[in-house]
């Protein structure tokens, strides 16, 4: 099809992706000065989705329920609009990926990752249930995990709204493995459903599967019917019992025995856990690195097709390793993304935790890189910058101003100026400040270029001016 350059008062620069009833374009809006995803759909497809209702009323649903909405949680819609051809909804821009992603490619979560991905969820969604809109699709497609380490729940095109009439109470609709008793018997539903979503999420980031699988006749069946077995009683989970009871409670079939609200369940998970989790200061970074702006939220999934960072307790962002030299730690997370993603991230503070060197810290990020291909070129990228090697040049350094290893060559005047020359051709005038931030946290080459590149947002970039970088004198 051929692609506007303009929709209303938004600007098109470019294509994020394209589905089967639209498109998701990254945009500019002119009036406010930022950047924006517009999510659109092909007018000459607003027919009946299936349900009673057409495609073209479930869009503008969308619109309006998480239009009603404020909150970090949540992605944020600005503005319905239509033309000749489309309608569209200008929406945050956001950068990372869906946690389906992550699942798919095979992450590990921790105990230490799951209380802090559940209390996010249950944080917005309790702000969206007391604005009377139940989100009834929520599931791992459905939630980004956004680089500074913040969830973000996305796609609320079939979400009941309080006192609406756009869907009718006894309509089956959402995703059948996270759908609630009620939902398959056609009975009332309420906030409620959500809560036995966020359940199944529970139990799948526990168990590496959902609490009830097979085809549709059949997993209908076990949902109505059948017990859950409980994680720790799961083959290979080796979770604690706590969660046991906590997903008997939010999975149970008889939504009256259910937790009554996201904040209760979030409350009954703090209790379980032994300790609160202070999700404002998730954003806080051992690497002294600017975060990149954001970018598009799961593209495929929004324009109606078929890496963020995993966000952790609360302590342990609070309370980071203080033996590593910060422009390490950047070298290693900007070489993981290559694979992995805004995951990256997290998983380099994570490992710096327990890991004393480098050989050992790389050894344990190899570990999270699923595909042997990409893992051997993490490593061989490792090896390259004599990462991985014993000896003097594989130790942590000792603080931000340290000059451990992690790279060779030690930083000249005239180096530096080189690099900023090549920084402010995308920066422009900043370069010079970030050219110095960086060079005060470390003075080795490989970290130090890492650390300049993470103030590039666009990923391709990134990678090209690493690669002029490393052809710097």
């Amino acid at each position: 099809m051929t692609h506007p350059e303009k929709l209303g008062k938004y600007r098109i620069t470019e294509i994020l992706g394209e589905g089967a009833m639209g498109v998701v374009y990254k945009a500019f809006d002119p009036d406010i000065q930022r950047v924006v995803a517009l999510k659109t759909i092909r007018r000459e497809l607003d027919g009946d989705s299936g349900s009673g209702v057409s495609t073209g009323a479930r869009f503008r649903n969308e619109a309006q329920a998480a239009g009603r909405l404020s909150h970090p949680g949540i992605v944020a819609v600005y503005e319905y609009g239509q033309d000749d051809r489309v309608a569209y909804i200008a929406m945050e821009f956001v950068e990372g990926r869906s946690l389906a992603h992550y699942l798919a490619s095979g992450v590990r979560f921790t105990d230490e990752d799951i209380p802090g991905v559940m209390a996010q969820l249950l944080d917005a969604l309790d702000h969206a249930h007391e604005a009377g809109v139940w989100h009834r699709d929520i599931k791992p497609a459905n939630i980004i995990m956004a680089r500074n380490g913040r969830l973000k729940i996305a796609d609320f095109g079939i979400a009941r709204i309080d006192n609406a009439s756009l869907t009718q109470v006894h309509t089956m609709i959402g995703t059948p493995a996270y759908m609630a008793p009620e939902q398959f018997l056609g009975n009332a539903i309420d906030r409620r459903v959500d809560i036995y979503s966020a359940g199944v999420l529970l139990y799948l980031l526990l168990t590496g599967k959902p609490p009830f699988s097979g085809s549709p006749d059949a997993l209908m069946y076990k949902v109505v019917h059948e017990p859950v077995v409980m994680p720790s009683k799961v083959e290979g989970a080796k979770r604690t019992r706590y969660y046991d009871a906590l997903l008997a409670t939010a999975l149970a079939k008889d939504p009256g025995k259910r937790f009554a609200t996201a904040a209760n369940f979030k409350q009954a998970l703090e209790a379980a856990v032994g300790e609160p989790f202070d999700t404002t200061s998730w954003d806080q970074t051992i690497i002294a690195a600017p975060l990149l702006p954001a970018l598009p939220i799961n593209p495929a999934a929004s324009a109606g097709a078929a890496q963020p960072t995993l966000p952790v307790r609360s302590g342990a962002w609070t309370n980071p390793p203080t033996h590593w030299d910060r422009g390490v730690l950047a070298h290693a997370e900007t070489s993981l993304a290559r694979h992995l993603g805004p995951l990256a991230s997290v998983l380099v503070r994570r490992a710096a935790r327990d890991c004393a060197d480098l050989p050992a810290l790389y050894a344990r990020l190899a570990e999270q890189v699923s595909d042997p291909a990409a893992r051997t070129a993490f490593l061989g990228n490792a090896a390259a910058a004599g990462l991985t090697t014993g000896g003097s040049s594989t130790r942590v350094g000792s603080g931000a101003g340290g000059a451990g290893g992690g790279g060779s060559g030690e930083l000249t005047p005239d180096l530096l100026e080189q690099t900023r020359r090549l920084l402010a051709q995308h920066l422009g005038p900043i370069a010079g400040v970030v050219v110095k931030k960086a060079a005060a946290k470390t003075s080795q080459r490989e970290p130090f270029f890492a650390q300049l590149a993470q103030s590039v947002a666009d990923d391709k970039t990134r990678q090209k001016l690493l690669a002029e970088f490393d052809k710097l004198g």
